[in-house]
């Protein structure tokens, strides 16, 4: 550990004995809607966040009113899979307890929001009641393990969906204050010191992030994460999996020391080898990450300060064996499927377009309901994707009938048909719950969406799938670095736009306009559109389209994603 002091989060994790601090004294604290702010940093390791309605903000001050504090809730659904049992439950407490939706997030997790404190020990106790848990569903440890969502489809999906349960059952964290605070676990008393076999008493430096991708499909966007594992496929069998490093998104405004970062690719493991590189990946993080500066403590920057040979080095000496050299593979894009897909065993998987990750009723469509009442009849499970879809997955062929009719009664059956621009787009949650967020971008996107539909559709592009993503902050939570358009906020109604993404994640985006006003987007980009539609070649996507036509530069490397911006860039819009 370096000899430089250690970022305040250190110290809370030091003094917290395994992550208790003081949360049980702070829920019976029954005289404000908050938690002490040494507890709100312990509370992530737990799966929650404490927020607050940004749009009452104003107006509580006026009255000289507490902030509406609630907090956020975050289920961990490793590879994505919840049972309809699990799908009822948490609709359920969505209204019992949270605003009344469910939150897809961009990591295959259910999300709540509007926990009042009073609720919080109940709604988590609940939710493990189900079968599911929060632990390290946010913090500084291993997060939810993301899959590809239809392991069904082939034996080798089935396989990688095990890897990845099996990677998150084996980095949970150990700690029992999870089950002492929430679930009134017995504390057990003992003169032996409580250890974290694999996190020790500090945790990770930076939160962790983890994904298996089965090629051609890179849904789980492996080369923003911090390890993936790529599955190798030879005459049909998993023989074993690539290994990537060092992937992640945030950033901060004006700190080039901070930038995103795609994966590299290092080695190979056998499949039996999975969950022993994961760990020692994860020991390598703990080992030599920076825990002075949380601005530079995520495992990318680890990759870029020591070099991924150290790294690969490094990791081969943890293990006591070497990685095999990478394999060949090719990803085609990282979108999802939409409609009904067949397997090979008879069964159907349904791919549903859910606007913003967010399952809520509207006058007009009554997706949750819909929903709800499909889980009632349903035989199968429902997988959640990367890009806050879901699929009604494993659908016997005796039950397809009653569910088509259920999605044609709640007007579900068409959720698909939009734009491929719509398809192909992706939102945080931003404002108002969102404490980081600069801007708006899931309650703005769908209609930043309509406006450049009318371009979309004037240029014959309806079908034509382009990658659009926005998030409130540079935190980067819906990858908007990766995407061929992506948009930042940085204040309200503006945002920094970025070009020249890679289709198939695989390429980062540059800025090409900073501090665009919502209503300037539209005619910034529109020429763009009608270009591509003229000048493209056979089958050239949009981010190589800019890059080709020099809008901005191709980045490939993280230290690179602030230079060769051009000057126009820069300049007042």
């Amino acid at each position: 550990m370096s000899d430089k002091k250690l970022s305040a989060n250190e110290y809370i994790k030091i003094d917290s004995n395994y992550l208790r601090g003081t949360i049980a004294e702070g829920l019976a604290d029954l005289s404000t809607g908050s938690m002490c702010e040494d507890d709100q940093q312990l509370l992530k390791f737990h799966g929650t966040y404490q927020q607050d309605d940004r749009d009452l903000r104003a107006n509580r001050r006026k009255h000289k009113l507490e902030k509406a504090y609630s907090f956020m809730i975050r289920i961990r659904v490793p590879g994505g899979v919840a049972t309809p049992h699990q799908w009822l439950e948490t609709d359920r407490m969505a209204t019992q307890f949270a605003n009344g939706t469910i939150k897809l997030t961009t990591r295959q997790a259910f999300q709540f929001h509007g926990i009042i404190k009073t609720n919080l020990k109940r709604t988590i106790a609940e939710i493990n009641q189900c079968a599911m848990d929060t632990i390290a569903a946010c913090g500084d440890v291993n997060r939810n393990v993301m899959c590809n969502p239809n392991p069904h489809l082939s034996k080798v999906h089935a396989l990688a969906l095990k890897a990845a349960q099996d990677i998150s059952t084996h980095l949970t964290p150990q700690t029992r204050a999870y089950h002492e605070i929430w679930l009134d676990g017995e504390k057990i008393e003992s003169t032996e010191e409580e250890v974290e076999p694999i996190y020790g008493k500090t945790y990770l430096p930076r939160k962790f992030k983890i994904t298996v991708a089965v090629p051609p499909s890179n849904d789980v966007d492996i080369y923003a994460n911090c390890l993936s594992f790529i599955a190798i496929v030879e005459d049909g069998e998993l023989v074993g999996y690539n290994v990537a490093v060092g992937g992640g998104m945030g950033s901060t405004h004006g700190n080039e020391a901070t930038y995103p970062r795609v994966a590299d690719v290092i080695g190979f493991c056998t499949p039996e080898q999975v969950v022993d590189v994961a760990e020692k990946v994860v020991l390598v993080q703990r080992d030599f990450g920076d825990r002075t500066d949380r601005k530079h403590s995520r495992f990318k920057y680890t990759v870029d300060d020591y070099g991924a040979p150290w790294i690969l080095a490094k990791l081969n000496e943890y293990l006591g064996y070497d990685l095999g050299p990478v394999r060949p593979f090719t990803f085609e894009d990282n979108g999802d499927r939409y409609g009904w897909v067949q397997d090979e065993n008879g069964n159907s998987h349904l791919t549903l377009y859910i606007a913003g990750g967010r399952v809520l009723d509207t006058p007009s469509y009554p997706l949750r309901t819909g929903l709800r009442e499909i889980a009632k009849i349903h035989d199968g499970d429902f997988r959640l994707t990367a890009n806050q879809n879901l699929i009604i997955a494993n659908v016997s062929p005796a039950k397809r009938p009653e569910i088509e009719k259920l999605l044609e009664q709640y007007g579900i059956k068409g959720s698909h048909l939009k734009s491929a621009l719509r398809l192909n787009s992706m939102a945080c949650v931003a404002l108002p719950t969102c404490g980081l967020s600069l801007a708006e971008a899931e309650r703005y996107l769908p209609d930043l969406l309509t406006e450049l539909e009318e371009s979309i559709e004037e240029n014959g592009l309806r079908h034509d799938a382009i990658t659009i993503r926005m998030t409130g902050c540079p935190n980067g939570c819906a990858r908007p670095f990766i995407a061929e358009i992506g948009f930042v906020g940085r204040g309200p109604a503006s945002y920094n736009v970025y070009l020249g993404g890679g289709f198939a994640g695989q390429r980062l985006s540059k800025l090409y306009r900073e501090n665009v006003p919502a209503a300037e987007i539209k005619p910034l980009l529109a020429p763009i559109f009608t270009r591509y539609a003229k000048e493209r070649n056979e089958g050239e996507r949009f981010g190589d389209f800019c890059i080709r036509k020099d809008y901005v530069a191709a980045t490939v490397q993280g230290p690179d994603f602030h230079k060769n911006i051009k000057p126009e860039a820069l300049a007042a819009v």
